[in-house]
């Protein structure tokens, strides 16, 4: 089952839509919000797989609760206004839906969002069969066009987002995967891996420095010399998680 919240301003769209996703028994709404604060605070709450976000909306966009967010389910966007398209595909949504939602469409959109799921189990990155936490010294298979290499897990010391892969470096290597940083977090030991941001999980053991940074956050150099910022709210939980 596929958790998914609906964030939009009118009242009247969240009902049609809703409406429409009782043809989808796969996904399950589990939560509305009429603003991008009251929709952030519902993601944190609720950590859904997927919300369906309007864009212009009182007081915040739909782009700035994006770029709050430290961790971001997949989205779908919902609009009045078409001229948005090319960067809500920048900042890697889903899908672009004008409104009214058209049946036809929302069925192409709930489509991509199943064949990412299929690919994010079956990608042949990170491949481990059990759904288990992986252990430090655990070697995973990493595969990248022709190149494949075994790791052990404790010497990845990055993973970075790109897109609908991910980054992962470790000595002078840094091959894409085809594996969401979500998806990974899922599989890593919080006691080693740390999620620094939206686009970044770093591995405790290779920081090197760390140093005060703009906006009350942190700036974490690792071992490979890349450096990492902390954003606020991750800074808090650092801060915690670091401390005797």
């Amino acid at each position: 089952m596929i958790k998914a919240i609906i964030i939009d301003d009118e009242r009247l769209a969240r009902n049609e839509l809703k409406k429409l996703l009782m043809d989808f028994p796969e996904i399950e709404v589990i939560a509305e919000a009429a603003n991008a604060n009251e929709g952030l605070e519902k993601i944190e709450t609720i950590n859904p797989d997927l919300v369906f976000l309007d864009i212009q909306m009182p007081g915040k966009t739909g782009f700035d609760m994006l770029a709050e967010l430290d961790k971001a389910p997949h989205v779908i966007f919902t609009t009045a206004y078409d001229e948005y398209a090319l960067r809500a595909f920048e900042v890697n949504a889903l899908d672009y839906l004008l409104k009214p939602v058209e049946p036809k469409r929302l069925a192409d959109a709930v489509q991509k969002l199943q064949l990412q799921e299929e690919k994010e189990q079956i990608s042949t990155g990170v491949i481990n069969v059990n759904r288990e936490l992986l252990k430090e010294d655990d070697q995973v298979f990493v595969k990248d066009g022709e190149r494949c290499w075994f790791v052990k897990l404790s010497e990845i010391r990055l993973f970075e987002s790109v897109g609908n892969y991910a980054k992962v470096f470790f000595g002078p290597n840094k091959p894409l995967i085809l594996k969401s940083l979500n998806a990974l977090e899922e599989r890593l030991d919080e006691k080693l891996f740390f999620r620094a941001n939206r686009k970044h999980i770093v591995n405790l053991r290779m920081i090197e420095k760390i140093e005060p940074y703009f906006n009350g956050g942190l700036l974490l150099e690792l071992k490979g010399g890349e450096k990492i910022e902390v954003s606020r709210r991750q800074t808090v939980k650092f801060k915690e998680m670091m401390s005797l």
